[in-house]
């Protein structure tokens, strides 16, 4: 039986887009541990499609210890060329290490503001923008505001957290709901 709701155009037919489309993708995401998985994919994904990084994505899980950022942190020169031999991973010797960059970063930024949630989600006053989008298509690939988040991460000693990069973040983490005006979840996220 075919689904009968009506949903962005983007996830096509593919099983674990759809179900991404549907359970996780403009979900407010307040959790520093999801925010943290999020960025972390995210910044793989810069200069690929995102769904090369949803199909790799329980392999990263798998190799950077549940995304948890306190040990990633920590990880080593062995752990690291240990990544860089694994083939169920984007294997970017520059996304491994800004991974490990990025997690030390992540706590600094915990440790001034209380969270990483607190931190990102007051660019927004802590609730999301709401678009209304048309077509898919139409969404920006960055705004004036990602590009304020981006050089504030940069600033942060971040890597890989372009201006696309931190609105495809901001999109997938909730901050802005781009789901199309007659995508059922428009009203629902």
């Amino acid at each position: 039986m075919k689904d009968e709701k009506h949903r962005c155009a983007w996830p096509k037919d593919d099983p674990l887009y759809v179900k991404y489309h549907d359970e996780e993708w403009g979900v407010p995401v307040y959790d520093d541990d999801i925010l943290f998985e999020f960025l972390t994919l995210e910044t793989f994904q810069a200069g690929l499609s995102w769904i090369t990084v949803l199909r790799k994505r329980e392999n990263f899980r798998k190799a950077l210890d549940n995304f948890d950022y306190k040990k990633i942190a920590n990880y080593d020169d062995n752990k690291y060329e240990e990544l860089l031999q694994n083939s169920g991973i984007i294997r970017n010797k520059l996304k491994i290490k800004a991974t490990i960059t990025n997690a030390r970063a992540f706590m600094k930024i915990q440790e001034e503001f209380g969270s990483f949630s607190t931190y990102i989600w007051g660019f927004v006053d802590g609730k999301p923008i709401k678009n209304a989008l048309k077509d898919h298509r139409n969404a920006p690939a960055n705004t004036p505001l990602s590009d304020t988040i981006s050089k504030d991460l940069k600033k942060r000693g971040f890597k890989f957290v372009g201006t696309t990069v931190v609105y495809a973040h901001m999109q997938a983490t909730g901050m802005v709901n781009d789901h199309e005006v007659s995508c059922f979840r428009y009203n629902e996220v």
